[in-house]
């Protein structure tokens, strides 16, 4: 273990201390949100989509969703702003062949124009398409035209977090993958010999697992929003991407490029041509491939407490959130054990962590003025993890991972 010497440095971080309490703050980002050292002033945390009319459809997937401020007085929410900017992404599977594609609707501000129109989907005959929403603010609320929202099956109140039909996405891709039309990719080994990581394992998921998506847009240099296609590419050739931070992300951008593995991709409907990650693939492929003990979605979950984040646990909210992510419902909070999640996020999060860490220290940080290395960085964030999820009380043990720090940046770590 290499051990960076404390007099090098500002100070040896106590197990709950600064790194753990700054990373409460990003509660709602999956420990992947814009740094809190750039917060230059607070934004309204909280924003509304304006859902288009027929979602589910190929007009609905290629008119812009629209951002606005759930509660002007505290502000406006803009989505290039990103401490506030929302995400869709859609998933597309073709009962006919069970073969599943993927298409992310454009976000812009409520009364702007985007940079490009978006691409009209082809859509094949009797599609079963679904909707999940990501957001890097607190709450976003889905707002929508007399019953569209229920018509279309739409679920909200899950913090950062909603989907509309994704149940019945769920369950048409198991039966596609039982008739033998839908075929999961081999889960692999990394380059440390064990399984490839999914969004259901101890190593990687946080407080808050499954929330928001691998969907990118992109900025144009006059602050518009286009889809991240190739043509927009080229078109706007100083556009900058806008993403959206998540275990999906972590996994399928960060993880599997340094141990060595392959996320599954399906075609983009609208960049031709070219495949994507999505998060309802990642959870198909969790489940079928995930061995025990499998990371699902606790009762301590910040996004299924009532009220969010500060609240009591909440049976109904664990068990809406469940279902957008294809996780079994459960019939009693106990059932959805906080405990025993902490139990396996020290055992199996802290050991994985210290296996990776030379493959991990190789890679580059997300967050530079957060951490200096992916290593660190998995460090910092589960230091987050196990505080928020108050775990050092439930164990009755403390954090395993101790943060060196240089400044307000992570530059080792020491693993029990």
């Amino acid at each position: 273990m290499s051990i960076i010497p404390k007099s090098k440095f500002d100070v040896v971080l106590t197990r709950t201390s600064f790194a753990a309490r700054s990373l409460r703050i990003m509660i709602g980002l999956g420990l992947l949100a814009v740094p809190v050292a750039t917060f230059a002033q607070t934004p309204n945390p909280d924003c509304t989509l304006i859902v288009p009319n027929a979602p589910l459809t190929a007009t609905g997937l290629a008119t812009p969703y629209q951002l606005t401020a759930t509660d002007l007085n505290n502000g406006p929410c803009n989505e290039t702003n990103t401490n506030q900017s929302a995400f869709v992404q859609a998933a597309i599977l073709d009962p006919a062949t069970g073969q599943i594609s993927i298409y992310s609707p454009l976000v812009i501000d409520q009364g702007s124009t985007p940079a490009a129109d978006p691409v009209v989907p082809n859509l094949p005959a009797n599609a079963v398409v679904a909707l999940w929403f990501g957001y890097n603010g607190n709450n976003l609320t889905l707002q929508a035209a007399d019953d569209e929202l229920k018509d279309n099956k739409c679920v909200q109140g899950l913090a950062q977090f909603a989907y509309c039909n994704a149940p019945a996405f769920f369950k048409a891709a198991h039966k596609a993958i039982r008739n033998g039309l839908l075929q999961v990719p081999a889960l692999g080994f990394g380059k440390d010999g064990q399984p490839c990581p999914t969004v259901r394992s101890f190593a990687v998921v946080d407080q808050d697992q499954s929330d928001n998506l691998p969907t990118t847009y992109l900025i144009t240099s006059s602050k518009q929003l286009a889809q991240d296609t190739a043509q927009n590419k080229a078109k706007f050739p100083d556009a900058t991407p806008l993403g959206n931070p998540s275990d999906n992300r972590l996994v399928d951008l960060l993880l599997d490029p340094a141990l060595g593995c392959t996320p599954w991709e399906a075609p983009d409907l609208a960049d031709p041509g070219n495949q994507v990650p999505a998060l309802a693939l990642n959870e198909l492929y969790a489940g079928e491939y995930q061995s025990a003990p499998r990371a699902l979605i606790p009762a301590g979950d910040p996004f299924v407490l009532n009220p969010t984040f500060t609240g009591n646990p909440d049976l109904a909210k664990v068990n809406a959130y469940r279902r957008g992510v294809d996780q079994p419902v459960v019939g009693d909070l106990e059932d959805a054990s906080t405990t025993k999640y902490c139990r396996h996020v020290r055992e199996i999060g802290a050991s994985k962590l210290q296996l990776d860490r030379e493959l991990l220290t190789a890679r580059k940080s997300p967050f530079p003025n957060l951490a200096d290395s992916l290593f660190t960085f998995m460090a910092q964030r589960f230091v987050g993890t196990y505080d928020m999820l108050n775990c050092q009380a439930l164990l009755n043990e403390p954090d395993p991972v101790t943060l060196i720090m240089n400044g307000n940046v992570v530059m080792d770590a020491m693993i029990q």
